[in-house]
Parts: structure tokens; C-alpha cells; sequence
């Protein structure tokens, strides 16, 4: 079977996404997202579900009045309830108050769910099914046959599961959408039977799978080469339980393996960044690991995986990261070798002028992660640590000593106070600070001792503060490493600190950070 040329995408994650465990999206979030979601290609957008929650229905009266580029706002919702009339069902009539001139409807095609979930017959989920369809196109309403259960029903009875689709398309469905609603069905199980739907039906088929058993976007290709023409997903694979199938995933396999043109390349280059968007909107961390889009997707830390990217840059990728709008990376470590260390200065716009000099920083790295540094996430450490090898490097300032009080007395609140030595241009400056724990202490005594002499430390702040036991056998004596994300409003770095003593690795990370931001102020 010839591949189509195009697909329509299909996205629900602000539906079916936020069912996820601890994701929530307030109205203006549903309409950052979706607007997201239309500058990236996506050609349907599920708003909801209008008959769930007032929410839902402010947002379909909100996306009335907003032009849409590339989609078409989608309203979700059940079919009749089994004792009432089509044109009197209150939930039917949600949907058609949304306005919106596609919907979807949930219709099951398992008889074992019409008689133990819905409490019906199947022949009376059958009429349920077809007077449900048939009164939305009676209004106007492009339909969408949302399979629910449809690889369960089909392995349980097959021709019940068929009659149920004949069923929707005699009453006006336009899409078929076959769903892995339990997620558990093998892809050769998908193919087989998409392949057997195609070849019985005209109709457009659709697929929506979920992850439940890490198959989700493996299925939804198998069912796009077995002929199904629809795809629905969510950004970053949001969903219930363990999520739906991943259009960030989908989308560049389509485009890049199948050749599909789905969305068109600007848009594809966009990808890394609507996944991180919509990450930041949802408040949840994404996943550095995620095929295409993470920021570890290419990553790069094995010495001789770094020499062959420095030669060719598809040696260890299996594309070009900028297709996805992502970046590649050289992760330094004590695994890294002259090579990797080569790459990554080349990469942060450093120069190593002789292997000699690319060994000293192999042996540096050694050094001070055998003390607990870690550099595979701090470049802006790893940097300093590069320029600080160059004889005639000049840091902004140099430290000197600090010391900090944390005291606690009955009937006043904790004090923190540091006081802080540096010098600066042979000049030595002595501050002190308070705060409300010695690490913003440190830091206030700190700003205080450089603003004069550098005003730009005003623009920088401490964006993230995160602390890791390095090893934790040793109890209440481990040693702490301390990672610091700071930004100066234009661009973000991280640096790192490490020492048995909690409060010296948050000064070194602290002093990276100030001195990594003075530094990149001066080249700018």
C-alpha cells in the first residue's frame, strides 16, 4: 500500500492531555496552547469537552473570536444518553452550543463495554450510535466517529465491531477514529487490523493510541502505513495514565521518515520549542530525553562518539537536530576524551591551540569531578574552568574569603547574615548581607561587594537553585553538589560547586555564575 501524501494532524491535548495526573490548564493557558498548536500545522485542535465544565465552554466562546491559521477548533462529547431522545439530550446539545463546526464523538464499539459499561444491548448501542451521529450532521455539524475501545472490541467480536462502524458511516461520519483506548494492543495487532478496516471502508480512517504499554507512536506509524490518513496525539505525549501517543514524536517521523508532509519544514524547526512551550504553560519539567525534542536527544558523551561528530555530524545522529529546531550537544565527564573536549570548546567558540592544552582540560575535568563536579549540564562552569587554563586570562574579580552566620535564639525569627572579601582591580572590597537563608545571603553580600565596579550585575538573577548528594552512603557527611540557573534577561546558563560542605559548594556555583555573566556581558 502507496503512503498518503499528507495527514491530517489531530491534536487533544488540551482534552484528553489534561487528564494527566497533575496537569491543569486555566482558559488562558487552553488559549496559549492552542494558538501553539496552530502555528505549528496542527489541523485539528480539540477544545474540550463543552459539557464538562464551564471552562470548556468559555473556551469554544473564546476561540469564536479568534482567526485561525492552519486549524479547526474541535468540540468533543459523548452520544445520547440510552434513554433519551438525540434531539433532547442535554450533552448533544452542549455540543452544538460550542459552535464549533467539527465535533467528536465518543461512540463505543465494544459490545462488552454497551452491556457492562453503557447497560444496553449492543443492537440498542447501535441506534444510540447512529441517531447521535445522524442529528449532528442533521445540523450541520462535520462528525467525527471516536472508536472508543475499537482494537478490544475488534479482537473480542470482530463483526460486532464492524457493524458498529457501518453503523456510523450509514449515519453520516465523515472520519473514523480507531482507538487503543487501553493502550495495550502490539503494533502488528494495529496494523493488521487498520489494513483490514481500510479494505472494507472508503471512509477516512483515523488512529489515537495511548502509551500504556510504550507503543503508542510505534502504533500510530504502523496504522499510518496501513492506511489511516487521521492522527491524533498530544504535545510531549501528555495523558492519562502513562499518556497518548507523542506528536512530537509523530510529526518528525512523519515528515523525515515517511515523508509525509504533515507540516511544512519552518514549521517542523519549530517543534523544539512549541514541546518546550507548551511544557512552561502546563508547569511541568520536560523531559530532557524525549526522542527529537529533549535536550539530551542529541547529546553526545562517549570520547569517540564526539570525534566522529567533529567529522560528520550524522556519525552518531540519526538526523540533523536543526531539522526539529533542537541543537546538538557535547557532554563533558571523566569519560570524555581529547576529542569530546576539542568539540565542545569549538562549540562554546573556544579555541584549544595543541593537544597539550586539550589534555590539561581532560586531566581538570577528571579532577574535579572525582570531587563531586559535575560539568554534563554546566557549561558555563565548564567554560570558566577552559578560560581560567589560559595563562593570561584576567577574571572580573577574584574571591577571597567569606564567612556566614546562621543563628536561631528563642522568640525571633532565623538570622542569616554573610560577609563576603573580593578583589577587584588590586582593590579589596569587603560586604556584608542578609537573608532569608545563608545562600541568599551570600548572594545579597555579593551584589553588594561587585555593582559598583559592574552594574550589569543587576540585570542577573538566580532563576534555579538545586542541591544533589553525591554520596549518599556517607549520611549527614556527603558530599553536596549544588547546581545555580541564572539569567540576565537575554540568555540563561548553569554553573556548578562542589565540596563536603554545603554552604562552599553554593559560594563556588554563585561565583561562576556572577563571574560567567560579567564575562559574556564584556564579549557582547
Amino acid at each position: 500500500m502507496s503512503l498518503p501524501k499528507t495527514i491530517d494532524l489531530y491534536d487533544t491535548t488540551l482534552r484528553d492531555g489534561v487528564q494527566r495526573e497533575g496537569l491543569s490548564f486555566s482558559l488562558d493557558d487552553k488559549l496559549k496552547v492552542a494558538r501553539k498548536l496552530d502555528q505549528l500545522g496542527v489541523r485539528y485542535i480539540e477544545g474540550g469537552y463543552p459539557g464538562s465544565n464551564p471552562r470548556d465552554q468559555e473556551f469554544f466562546a473564546r476561540a469564536r473570536t479568534v482567526t485561525w491559521e492552519n486549524a479547526s477548533i474541535v468540540a468533543f462529547g459523548s452520544t445520547r444518553y440510552k434513554d433519551q431522545r438525540a434531539e433532547d439530550d442535554p450533552w448533544l446539545r452542549d455540543l452544538l452550543a460550542a459552535g464549533t463546526d467539527v465535533v467528536t464523538i465518543v461512540c463505543k464499539h465494544s459490545a462488552f463495554h454497551a452491556t457492562d459499561v453503557l447497560g444496553v444491548t449492543p443492537e440498542q448501542n447501535l441506534e444510540i450510535v447512529g441517531d447521535s451521529i445522524r442529528f449532528l450532521r442533521q445540523q450541520g455539524k462535520r462528525v467525527f466517529d471516536d472508536a472508543e475501545h475499537f482494537f478490544d472490541g475488534w479482537k473480542q467480536d470482530r463483526d460486532y465491531a464492524r457493524a458498529a462502524l457501518r453503523t456510523a458511516v450509514d449515519a453520516g461520519a465523515e472520519c473514523l477514529v480507531m482507538c487503543d483506548t487501553n493502550g495495550g494492543t502490539l503494533t502488528n495487532e494495529i496494523a493488521e487490523i487498520v489494513r483490514a478496516v481500510c479494505a472494507e471502508l472508503t471512509v477516512q480512517i483515523g488512529i489515537h493510541t495511548h502509551n500504556d504499554a510504550e507503543l503508542a507512536v510505534a502504533n500510530t506509524l504502523a496504522a499510518v502505513q496501513a492506511g489511516a490518513t487521521h492522527v491524533q496525539g498530544t504535545i510531549n505525549g501528555y495523558g492519562e495514565r502513562c499518556g497518548n501517543a507523542n506528536l512530537c514524536a509523530i510529526i518528525p517521523n512523519l515528515k523525515l521518515k515517511l515523508g509525509i508532509d504533515c507540516v511544512t519544514e519552518e514549521q517542523l524547526r519549530s517543534l523544539t520549542e512549541a514541546s518546550r512551550y507548551v511544557s512552561e504553560v502546563a508547569n511541568l519539567h520536560p523531559d530532557p530525553h524525549m526522542a527529537f525534542v529533549g535536550t539530551s536527544a542529541f547529546a553526545h558523551k562517549a570520547g569517540y562518539h564526539a570525534d566522529a561528530m567533529r567529522k560528520t555530524p550524522l556519525s552518531y545522529q540519526h538526523v540533523l537536530p536543526e531539522l526539529v529546531g533542537n541543537q546538538g550537544r557535547i557532554l563533558i565527564s571523566e569519560l570524555s576524551g581529547r576529542g569530546a573536549v576539542a568539540s565542545k570548546a569549538q562549540m562554546l567558540g573556544l579555541k584549544l591551540d595543541s593537544p597539550e592544552r586539550a589534555r590539561q582540560v581532560v586531566e581538570r575535568v577528571k579532577q574535579l569531578e572525582s570531587r563531586g563536579y559535575q560539568f554534563e549540564g554546566a557549561e558555563a562552569s565548564f567554560e570558566l574552568m577552559v578560560r581560567r587554563l589560559d595563562a593570561d586570562y584576567k577574571p572580573p574579580f577574584d574571591l577571597v574569603d567569606f564567612f556566614v552566620l546562621v543563628e536561631t535564639r528563642e522568640g525571633r525569627d532565623m538570622l542569616s547574615e554573610a560577609m563576603v572579601k573580593v578583589r577587584i582591580s588590586g582593590q579589596l572590597i569587603h560586604t556584608a548581607g542578609e537573608g532569608n537563608g545563608p545562600v541568599n545571603a551570600l548572594d545579597n553580600a555579593m551584589r553588594k561587594a561587585l555593582t559598583p565596579a559592574f552594574p550589569h550585575v543587576n540585570d542577573i538573577r538566580l532563576t534555579d537553585y538545586k542541591v544533589r548528594i553525591v554520596d549518599e552512603a556517607s549520611g549527614t557527611a556527603a558530599t553536596p553538589r549544588v547546581m545555580i540557573d541564572s539569567s540576565d534577561g537575554e540568555a540563561t546558563w548553569t554553573t556548578v560547586g562542589s565540596s563536603t560542605n554545603i554552604i562552599e559548594a553554593s559560594w563556588l556555583a554563585l561565583a561562576d555564575s556572577y563571574e560567567y555573566g560579567l564575562q559574556r556581558a564584556t564579549r557582547a
